[in-house]
């Protein structure tokens, strides 16, 4: 099955339940209008879960600041259900030395409500196509330890486990390990 080209729509839903209807995401460029939606679902992972390792929500100026830091090979993406954001990704630098230029690290945020749609995977779909074609080299992700759900996520499209930090983060009174992931990129793939 090939994935969909920036501006496609991906259908979700089960057509076999009754009264479940399809819909239709779509995934594309964030925009500065965008913000505070995107830190609003930020803000639910940084309450609620071990996703990001930050303990206080984000406000909305530090949320547009990490924003004029998106675009170019380092993007921004939300995925859409009809006019409503409901999840978000981004590819940021790794590090701001030369050497690292050709790596980056995947983030993607999903809405609470909309979790368990696959909303996530279509995200890291599109980050791994604008990664491929802005000749990145390599995209690293970190998922806490016991996020299952993130690492069958990413072990589906091609990411590999690279190691553990261990007990490097403190979160909800536990100390937590860090695995992490990385998918080299082959840009003769489509």
């Amino acid at each position: 099955m090939s994935r969909p080209e920036e501006g496609e729509s991906v259908e979700r839903g089960r057509p076999d339940v009754p009264g479940e209807t399809i819909r239709r995401i779509e995934v594309r460029e964030a925009q500065r209008s965008d913000v505070a939606r995107i830190a609003e679902i930020y803000n639910q992972a940084v309450l609620r879960t071990v996703a990001t390792f930050d303990t206080e929500e984000k406000s909305l100026d530090s949320m547009a600041e990490w924003f004029s830091h998106h675009g170019g090979n380092h993007p921004a993406v939300v995925a859409v259900d009809g006019d409503a954001v409901i999840g978000w990704g981004s590819l940021s630098a790794w590090s701001d030395r030369c050497a690292y230029s050709g790596t980056c690290e995947a983030s993607i945020y999903v809405d609470e409500a909309r979790r368990g749609e696959g909303v996530g995977g279509i995200l890291l779909d599109e980050l791994i196509r604008r990664a491929r074609s802005s000749g990145m080299h390599t995209i690293l992700s970190r998922i806490a330890g016991g996020n299952e759900v993130s690492v069958r996520m990413h072990l589906k499209r091609g990411f590999f486990h690279v190691g553990t930090m261990r007990e490097v983060g403190l979160k909800f009174g536990r100390l937590l390990d860090v695995d992490m992931y990385q998918i080299i990129l082959d840009h003769g793939a489509s």
